[in-house]
């Protein structure tokens, strides 16, 4: 076992792991933090994308003991105050998706896909999305969701 200390949504957390263990099991299987979706398991998918230091990453394809001293963010740790994220208002006004499972993953990277780019072309955000499969919307609602939310962020942050 390894001990690991990290920050999940704000909070400080500690923990004794397996050194094989990955950033999805902990965050499901320790911490409950179910949002993180396991879709395949080999990184193909994206449904398991969180926020690891600020960066994107598909947490099947990073260790929990990777993490030690990092700060996490997943889906759940979005909303402030009970107010969604700018971006999870997108997806649910745009009807961005179907049977959710996609989802969270597509609203972290889409996330990181806004910081680094506010303004996104369409093409943009189908490129910057590609990493992250849906199987049931055909794209388009996401990518009018991303659209939606780069206003509603560039509003928001003064932009």
């Amino acid at each position: 076992m390894t001990k690991i200390n990290l920050t999940v949504d704000g909070s400080k957390v500690s923990d004794d792991v397996e050194p094989r263990m990955l950033l999805v099991q902990y965050l499901r299987e320790k911490l409950g933090k179910t949002g993180t979706v396991v879709g395949c398991d080999t990184s193909n998918c994206g449904a398991c994308t969180v926020h690891l230091d600020g960066t994107s990453v598909k947490s099947c394809n990073v260790l929990a003991v990777q993490a030690e001293g990092s700060e996490v963010t997943t889906i759940e740790g979005l909303a402030t105050n009970g107010q969604l994220h700018p971006v999870q208002e997108a997806f649910r006004e745009c009807h961005g998706l179907q049977c959710g499972y996609c989802t969270p993953g597509m609203i972290m990277q889409s996330i990181a896909l806004l910081e680094e780019n506010p303004s996104p072309t369409e093409e943009e955000i189908r490129l910057g999305l590609e990493g992250n499969l849906c199987r049931c919307t055909g794209y388009h609602n996401i990518v009018k969701a991303v659209q939606h939310a780069a206003g509603a962020t560039s509003t928001t942050t003064g932009a």
